[in-house]
This record gives C-alpha cells, structure tokens and sequence, in this order.
C-alpha cells in the first residue's frame, strides 16, 4: 500500500494541470472566441435586424471581456481562481442561452455582456493563472500544450455549432452546449483546479522543494523601465501597436467570415472550412516556433505571419466569395497566424525587456490587444453595411481595409531595430514530463 501511495505521490500533478487547462481552453475559445461569428448569422438570419446592431453585440462581448480581464487577478484574490471560474463558465452557458432566445435588441446586448464576462475566466490570463501556479523553469513548453486547446477549441467548435444548429435549432444546441460547459468545468475544478503544488506535496516542475526557492531566484537587471518609462519606450510602443492592430484585423475578418461565405458555399461547408483554417494556426504555431530558434529575430518571425495572412486575405478576394478552391486556400494561409497573434508577442518581449519588465508588459499588450479588437466586428460590420448595395464594392472595401491593416502590423514590428536579448540553449532540454506525457 505505501508502494503505492509513493508512486502516486512521485508522479507530478501538473501534467494533469496542463491537460485540464487544454480542456478550458477548448471549451473557453470554442464558446466565446469562435461562437460569436456563428451566433452573428443566426440572430441576423432570425430577427433581420441591421447587421451593424449586431455586430455592435460582437464589439460589446469582447469588450467586456476585456475588462473582466483587468481584473481578474483581484477576483482571484477574493473569491480564488476554481470559483471565478465555475462563475464564468455558468454566466457563459446562459449568456449564450440568451443570445438563442432575444427578441430585443437590449436582450442582445445582455446576453453579449454575459457571453464576454463569463468566456475570459476560460481564456488567456486563466490558462496562464493555471499552469503558472505549478510551472516555473518548463513553463514555456507547459503554456505552448495548454494554448494549444485555444486552436483545438475552433477546429472543434466551428462545426460542432453548425451541425447542433441545424439538428436542434440555436436554442437547443446553445442549451446543449451550456450544461457541457458547466458540468466540464465542474468536474476540472473539483479534481484539478482547487488543488495546488503544496497541497499534494509537490514543487514547481516536479522538482524536490529544495530547487523551487532556486527557480524563483533571478538576477536583478539594470536596464528596468518602471512607471511611465515603458509607455515612452520605442519597442513597448511597437510591440503593443503590431499586436493591437494585428489582432484588430484578425478578429474583423473572423467574426464576419461565416456570414461572408456560407449563403454561398452553405453553412456545414463553411463551418468545416473555418474548422480547418483553425486548425492550421496549430501548424503556424509550430512553424514560428521552429523559426525563433533557427532565426532567433522574433520580430521578424511575427510580422511574416502577418504577410503571409495578407496573402490569404488577398486570395479570400480574389475568390469572389464562390471559388471554393481560392476560399480553402486563403483560409488556410490567414489562419495559419491566428494562433501566433497572442502567442509570438509574449515571446517578443522576453527578448526585448528586461527580465522584470516582461511581466507588466505582456499584460499592457494583451490588455490593450483585447481593448482594440473588440471594436474591430461592429466597425467591420459598419464597412459592410455601408457597401451591402454592391456586393463587389463590399468584398473589395472589406478585404482590402483587412489586408492593408494587416501589412501595418507587420511594418510595426519590424520598426523596432533595438537590441535584444540572446538566449543560449539550456544543457537539458525543457521538457514537462518525459514519462507522463
């Protein structure tokens, strides 16, 4: 019996972390990052509402989310991160509830507050509260499998919505999927997110508790930029701008694309397409990950995801919106970048600040990323609705406002030439648990 107890006690938990943080992930993009393109057409197909009031909802959802954001670490501190979370999952369930059932606009509004307060609790800044608590040397390797779920989440999603949709009409599958997120989150955070590294006797890394005080021990470096200095800081101000218009950009295109392309290639196909263009940001994560280590210029690496997502826009254009081979392709190559738009920034400002910089500024850009794109729907949704007489003029207004935006983020980018910081290979490889996983 000890013999088992002490095998079990040997095995780090925070391979099972990782994994349950995944899961969040998939439910928490699935639901609130790559549903709100899906709920979009169905409110505008049911209530013919102007598509610029409900592309206002899409803007409010993100917003509101990106508040709570700012504000989750002082829910933490109050009620801890298992019953924020539970909280978030259950406003999630009925705000998107409430986006099946409206039948006025102010009812749209509240379910969209609901949806963008309740998602975020399962998004970036939770994913990172997670794994942060039991990863500290492996944290990058434990973040990049957990972020993962992020791109699982839409090529799941995506179709999963379509097809609930069209077998149980948006009230069912919107019930359907709520009582799955509730009970999903239930069950992570009886069995995993309430437990901590000193709760079950264990360090960061799975190391023996000795290395833990050593882990956390980091040089002081001279070259700090506190208060103001950071807003007056030509690489914070780059970094921050490539990845608030880049995301601005993005989010514009994904939260119209299912409405630009299914009345003409169907809504099961197009759900598949938006699966797979999800899928690919999988793929573009590994590629720039790849890229940063042979190349070490981060910088460079981001702004040619943004080029090549240029490309994809252009060819979105040129397909004229019934090519289903040009549509596959650029879907393929815009959402080939749709992972490294959060990913790579984070991994910019390692290299461009100073150890106890990158905290703070991998905040302010994440929080002023998500500020700025979520007014990107309702003004993308207004550029439609002011060319919606000519559908030709609308594709070319559209793609090319997207396609110009996206080569000005990577322009930002690459207008920092600053120095940066080398990272040399460690001795062992980072790993999370050779055994485990």
């Amino acid at each position: 019996m000890k013999t088992a107890q002490s095998c079990l006690a040997s095995k780090f938990f925070g391979v099972w972390v990782v994994r349950a943080a995944f899961v969040l992930a998939v439910l928490g993009w699935g639901i609130g990052f790559y549903g709100p393109p899906i709920y979009l057409a169905e409110v505008a197909q049911r209530t013919n509402w102007p598509l610029s009031l409900i592309s206002a909802a899409v803007t409010l959802h993100f917003l509101v989310g990106a508040l709570v954001v700012a504000n989750l670490p002082r829910l933490y501190a109050r009620i801890g991160l298992p019953a924020t979370t539970v909280g978030g999952a259950i406003f999630t369930a009925v705000g998107v509830v409430g986006w099946a059932i409206v039948q006025m606009p102010w009812q749209l509004f509240l379910a969209a507050i609901m949806t963008g307060a309740g998602w975020v609790t399962m998004g970036a800044v939770a994913i990172n509260t997670i794994v942060a608590a039991w990863y500290n040397k492996n944290r990058p390797a434990a973040l990049s499998k957990a972020y993962n779920g992020a791109s699982v989440g839409g090529v799941i999603f995506s179709p999963l919505w379509v097809a609930l949709i069209g077998g149980l009409g948006f009230v069912g599958a919107a019930s359907t999927v709520g009582m799955i997120v509730i009970c999903a989150v239930l069950l992570l955070t009886r069995y995993v997110f309430i437990k901590t590294p000193e709760s079950v006797g264990q360090a960061l890394d799975g190391q023996p508790p000795n290395t833990s005080a050593i882990q956390r021990s980091q040089p002081k470096d001279a070259n700090t930029l506190p208060g103001f200095a950071l807003w007056r800081n030509g690489a914070f101000i780059t970094l921050s701008a490539g990845m608030a218009i880049g995301l601005f950009a993005q989010i514009g295109l994904l939260a119209h694309l299912f409405n630009l392309f299914s009345p003409a290639i169907g809504a099961q196909r197009m759900g598949w397409l938006m699966g797979l263009g999800t899928a690919c940001a999988i793929v573009g994560r590994s590629i720039a990950a790849q890229a940063v280590q042979r190349y070490g210029n981060r910088r460079v690496v981001a702004a040619a995801g943004y080029v090549v997502q240029a490309v994809g826009s252009a060819i979105l254009l040129l397909s004229g919106g019934h090519n289903v081979w040009l549509i596959t392709i650029g879907v393929i190559l815009f959402g080939s970048g749709i992972g490294n738009a959060t990913s790579i920034p984070p991994l910019v400002a390692q290299s461009d600040f100073a150890p106890e910089n990158v905290a703070r500024v991998v905040a302010l850009i994440v929080a002023i990323g998500q500020g700025t794109y979520a007014f990107a729907p309702a003004v993308f949704g207004l550029i439609l609705s002011q060319t919606a007489v000519t559908p030709n003029a609308m594709q070319t207004t559209f793609f090319a406002t997207v396609i110009g935006i996206q080569l000005l983020a990577a322009a930002m980018y690459l207008a920092h030439r600053g120095q940066r910081r080398e990272y040399q290979p460690q001795p062992q490889p980072t790993r999370l648990d050779s055994n485990n996983d």
